[in-house]
C-alpha cells in the first residue's frame, strides 16, 4: 500500500510549512501538540525544531534540512530522510547508522521500533 505525505490544517503543522520553526516550539513549549504522523516535511528548514518524543512515523522529510534535531525518544517507524541534512542530529540508540545512511542516500524509510 502506497501513501502519500498528508498536508494538514494544523496551525501548528502550516507554522513548520510557513518556515516559523521558533513559533512551532513556542507552541509546543505551552503544551500544544500537533500531530505529524505522515506529513509532507520536504525541503523545509526544520534547523531547531523540538521533537522530544514525539511520534512522526511515515513523515517525509525528503531534503529537509533538521541539522542538530534530537530525535531520541522519537518513533521514527516509516519516516523518509532521502537527501536530508542530517548533521549533527542525535537519532535513538537503537536506530542503527547504516539505517540511517541508507534512508538519507537511497531513499529507504527507517525500520524502527522503540523498546519501551
Amino acid at each position: 500500500m502506497t501513501t502519500s505525505p498528508a498536508i494538514s490544517q494544523d496551525p501548528l503543522y502550516q507554522k513548520l510549512r510557513n518556515d516559523d520553526v521558533a513559533g512551532f516550539n513556542q507552541a509546543i513549549k505551552a503544551g500544544q501538540t500537533c500531530d505529524l504522523r505522515g506529513m509532507d516535511l520536504r525541503g523545509l528548514d526544520l534547523r531547531g525544531l523540538l521533537l522530544s518524543g514525539m511520534d512522526i512515523r511515515d513523515c517525509y522529510l525528503r531534503g529537509a534540512d533538521l541539522r542538530g534535531i534530537d530525535f531520541r525518544g522519537c518513533n521514527l517507524d516509516g519516516v523518509s530522510l532521502a537527501n536530508a541534512r542530517i548533521s549533527g542530529c542525535y537519532f535513538p540508540a537503537e536506530l542503527s547508522a547504516d539505517e540511517i545512511r541508507m534512508s538519507v542516500e537511497l531513499g529507504t524509510r527507517l525500520r524502527h521500533s522503540r523498546s519501551e
